[in-house]
């Protein structure tokens, strides 16, 4: 064999390598199976997963947050609320900020893919004829003594008197757990009820037999009687008294 023709032999050797080289085991795939990159992340059901599933569940619900499944927290809330929620995260709780301006890893873009994914998959309009609900946010100022009285016509029952727990319902006025919750956690809680576990929303209370909508100012002032059960330093030994 000619010094020619083990040059052409060698290089044509070359070309085959080259052409089968990109699809060898453990080179770099392209096009439909690339992996897409974390801030382009668009898909509401990944997100969801990835940030929020671990404290709100993955249905939205039966975990250690508030219920995002939940219709009538999102119509009272709306997604304006939310995407604020999930961007500035809420101070007073467990809820961290995901948006990149407040320190977290997510986009604006992908905040509100979350946001609109969580309203367009778990929420729907009050039902029609429904009362117009107190607004998300406080507005009056709350009473704690009035707030005790309204504590005790509408929630006793399930929380037990002056909010010591009853059966399967723990104490609400624990310090413990009021210091890992703000004042519109337990707002919250009291306008969309848990329906996962039963509790009623603000519209649904029942009273001597009869149907009975809470006010806004007893919502607030019931927030404002629990609230007052906070201490500044939650699960520290009391200092005795000298």
């Amino acid at each position: 064999m000619t010094q020619r023709s083990i040059l052409c032999l060698l290089l044509a050797g070359s070309l085959a390598a080259l052409a089968t080289g990109c699809n060898a085991p453990g080179k770099p795939r392209l096009g439909a199976e690339e992996q897409v990159r974390p801030e382009q992340q668009l898909e509401f059901a990944t997100l969801y997963k990835q940030n929020c599933a671990a404290c709100h569940g993955a249905n939205g619900q039966l975990a250690a947050a508030i219920s995002l499944n939940n219709p009538t927290y999102l119509a009272i809330a709306g997604e304006a609320n939310i995407t604020h929620a999930i961007s500035a995260g809420i101070p007073g709780t467990l809820m961290p900020a995901f948006g990149k301006a407040a320190g977290g890893m997510l986009t604006d873009q992908q905040v509100g893919v979350i946001a609109h994914g969580i309203v367009s998959e778990w929420g729907k309009p009050l039902p029609a004829g429904s009362p117009a609900p107190p607004p998300y946010a406080a507005t009056l100022t709350g009473d704690a003594t009035k707030g005790e009285q309204a504590f005790n016509t509408f929630c006793a029952s399930c929380h037990g008197a002056g909010g010591m727990g009853k059966g399967h319902t723990g104490p609400i006025v624990d310090p413990a757990y009021l210091a890992l919750v703000n004042d519109q956690f337990l707002r919250s809680n009291i306008l969309a009820g848990k329906p996962e576990s039963g509790m009623p929303d603000w519209s649904q209370h029942t009273v001597s037999g009869a149907k009975q909508i809470m006010t806004d100012a007893e919502v607030t002032d019931i927030v404002a009687w629990i609230a007052s059960h906070r201490i500044a330093t939650p699960g520290q030994p009391y200092q005795q008294h000298q």
